[in-house]
């Protein structure tokens, strides 16, 4: 499924449908080209914004020459390609600064990290994936761990299952069902997918905690649990991953998941 089509019918934050006569459209296709980019990458063609968005070349030149006028996007002239430029990061600086609950939680997080020796992050929805605000690498132990700005699936990573488990019915259901038919166009296995989720979801029931045991990947074990952003009014999630060759399912659901769950109620 292209990513615009992703982008539009799922507007975070919301449950409702969409209002026709209030959405710009074109504002919306140009914010899909600024997403994109993906973690570690620094140019990108018409070619991959095409793939990537699945909107037309004579779409994206005008969008592209659009965003790199007002300073979002800087066109490489020996490349040929396009380069996100510092309105972006300015926006990403004004996010971060005003996140009162990412401040709060940091120096716990850096105190959980020490203890169990995994690394601990903090996300939140964007569109069908889910968005890294921080994470905090053991300093005792070799971790795993991604870069605040790197996405998720929100289908197969133990974050995106812990969003999902404290979404209200129809919304749930809802993006299940575009997950699952994203993840098929993507030729995956998106019925099998979506029933690992919903088991998911199950276990959240049971232990106030969602997992990701080799789903995400093939050495990665993961936990995360929900955290309520009272001032802001959404979701966020704390999760802990590590290597599923040292960090088994047990350490995980018995030692990491009592501290990641009473973590969470504080932030709450």
């Amino acid at each position: 499924m292209p990513s615009s089509s992703i982008g539009i019918t799922n507007s975070p934050g919301s449950s409702e449908g969409i209002d026709e006569r209030r959405f710009v459209v074109a504002l919306a296709r140009g914010l899909e080209l600024l997403r994109a980019f993906r973690p570690g990458e620094t140019l990108l063609g018409n070619r991959d914004f095409v793939e990537r968005t699945g909107l037309p070349k004579a779409t994206v030149n005008r969008l592209a020459y659009t965003l790199t006028t007002l300073g979002y996007l800087r066109f490489d002239e020996p490349a040929g390609k396009y380069a996100l430029d510092t309105g972006v990061l300015s926006l990403g600086f004004a996010l971060l600064a005003g996140a009162d609950a990412l401040e709060l939680a940091r120096p716990h997080m850096r105190v959980l990290a020490r203890e169990i020796g995994a690394a601990v992050s903090l996300g939140c929805r964007d569109g069908l994936d889910m968005i890294y605000l921080e994470t905090i690498r053991s300093e005792t132990a070799l971790t795993l761990g991604l870069a605040p700005g790197s996405r998720l699936s929100m289908l197969t990573s133990s974050m995106g299952r812990a969003y999902l488990a404290v979404q209200e019915p129809d919304l749930q259901a809802a993006l299940l069902d575009e997950l699952g038919a994203a993840a098929q166009a993507n030729g995956e296995d998106g019925e099998r997918l979506v029933k690992a989720a919903r088991d998911a979801i199950a276990d959240y029931a049971r232990d106030g905690c969602c997992y990701s045991f080799r789903d995400w990947h093939a050495d990665v074990n993961a936990i995360a649990a929900p955290v309520r952003d009272l001032r802001n009014g959404r979701w966020l999630v704390l999760s802990s991953s590590g290597p599923a060759s040292s960090m088994d399912e047990a350490y995980f659901r018995d030692i990491v998941g009592p501290k990641l769950r009473a973590l969470a109620a504080r932030l709450a």
